[in-house]
């Protein structure tokens, strides 16, 4: 990687006036400038790529890359970022990812070299090469909902996995066995620990989840509307189907409806991430709700930490089950599980990253 010494030398100038003119400064004479920033160019130099200068110069402003800006968990979420943001006296400049890695590190590059004094992202992947080098170098950053792991970094997330446990508990004391999931995207540490929280809540009452059970989404609409069909077409299709987003959840109530067929007389539904539109839907969707404004208020507040020289906090949130009618109308309280393994430990709320 170019250095500040490889501009100067190639422009044949002063490190302090390549400087200058790296901050226009107005000092600075037009043929200096041109020379600059032609090397500047040939040499594919960015003063601010790791961040170096975050440590020192601060600008009062933050970045927030998110995976969707589509998402209406992802929309709440920028909004509590944004003002928790403001009332700490920082701006927020948003990048949307589109749930495409090569787009997400183009939105981190052009943060970075906008001077931002810190970064909140929630990765679309497991692993940015961008992301890792400006973490190495110190950039104040922060995960939230989803992150890269082994990265030195403060995660901000709720855990889901209780609640994923009560909407199993749910659906069997409703007398519903054969359960499917519409996965997200296994690169996602959301996507892996769904399915996985899934999966170990339905061993807890002896139920399997075979393979044709579990369809493979990207948390987009359309793979909700693809992944249901393929459910429908089985042999014996699943009695209730799981999205792990509320968009493939929002694609799996067009595929069902499509069929002829209604919720939840032919075909259960519930979803992760309950969204205002759960309510006006027909019927009203089963969801599990995630404490969307406080993890982004929680985040600003770990990066602000970073920012200004304090350690920065990881938090964990637990989310919850709200339940509707898209899963049938439950006769009595569910079944104890059979046999069902031991609680984990409670989530930490706050550990020092």
């Amino acid at each position: 990687m170019a250095s500040i010494k490889d501009v100067a030398a190639a422009a044949g100038l002063s490190v302090a006036t390549v400087s200058r003119v790296l901050n226009d400064h107005p000092s600075v004479s037009a043929d200096a400038r041109t020379r600059v920033l032609a090397a500047v160019e040939t040499l594919g130099y960015r003063p601010n790529a790791v961040a170096r200068s975050l440590r020192t110069d601060q600008t009062r402003t933050l970045g927030l890359v998110i995976s969707d800006v589509l998402n209406p968990y992802f929309t709440a979420l920028a909004r509590s970022v944004e003002e928790e943001a403001r009332s700490l006296g920082y701006s927020v400049i948003i990048g949307n990812a589109d749930e495409r890695p090569d787009l997400q590190d183009h939105h981190v590059r052009t943060l970075l070299d906008r001077r931002i004094d810190g970064l909140l992202v929630s990765p679309t992947d497991g692993g940015s090469p961008l992301m890792l080098d400006a973490a190495r170098a110190g950039t104040p950053m922060v995960f939230v909902d989803r992150w890269i792991p082994g990265v030195d970094v403060p995660v901000v997330r709720s855990d889901g996995r209780a609640a994923v446990r009560d909407l199993v508990a749910h659906l069997h004391g409703l007398g519903h066995r054969r359960l499917a999931i519409i996965a997200g995207p296994a690169a996602t540490t959301t996507g892996r620990e769904r399915v996985e929280a899934f999966r170990e809540a339905l061993g807890a009452y002896g139920l399997d989840l075979p393979a044709g059970y579990v369809g493979q989404g990207d948390f987009q609409t359309e793979s909700g509307r693809r992944v249901t069909e393929g459910f429908l077409a089985l042999p014996e299709p699943p009695e209730v189907v799981f999205a792990a987003d509320n968009l493939m959840a929002l694609g799996a109530l067009d595929a069902i409806r499509a069929r002829g067929m209604r919720v939840p007389d032919d075909i259960g539904l519930a979803a992760f991430d309950d969204i205002p539109w759960f309510v006006h839907t027909d019927p009203p969707v089963t969801a599990i709700s995630q404490p969307t404004g406080e993890l982004g208020r929680a985040a600003v507040r770990a990066l602000v930490d970073r920012v200004e020289g304090r350690a920065g906090a990881s938090v964990t949130l637990p989310a919850r089950l709200v339940v509707r009618r898209s899963c049938g109308e439950n006769p009595g309280a569910p079944a104890s599980p059979v046999p069902r393994p031991p609680e984990p430990p409670s989530p930490v709320r706050r550990s020092t990253s």
